[in-house]
């Protein structure tokens, strides 16, 4: 445990951030993962629905740099490229 006052403060918001960027990542991933299974099951306005809200959380992940901008990216078109592919096909 550190000694100077500063230290100690740093500590203290390191774990609070710690704490909020994983509860955020984790509800990113929920999102993510609800989205891939609503696609999987192919129910079309659930999926839909689906994108929406995981394209949401991963844009602000990526501006609060949770993740990166490019990474977000990648998710969401791979995500609606499966998205398309179910819709085309029904």
């Amino acid at each position: 445990m550190p000694n100077i006052k500063s230290a100690v403060k740093r500590v203290k918001v390191s774990e609070k951030r710690r704490l909020r960027n994983a509860s955020h990542k984790s509800a990113l991933r929920t999102a993510v993962k609800a989205a891939e299974t609503a696609v999987t099951n192919g129910n079309v306005e659930t999926a839909k629905a689906a994108l929406v809200a995981a394209s949401k959380k991963l844009d602000k992940s990526a501006s609060k740099g949770l993740i990166h901008k490019n990474a977000a990216a990648r998710k969401k078109s791979r995500l609606a490229k499966r998205l398309n592919k179910l819709s085309a096909q029904a």
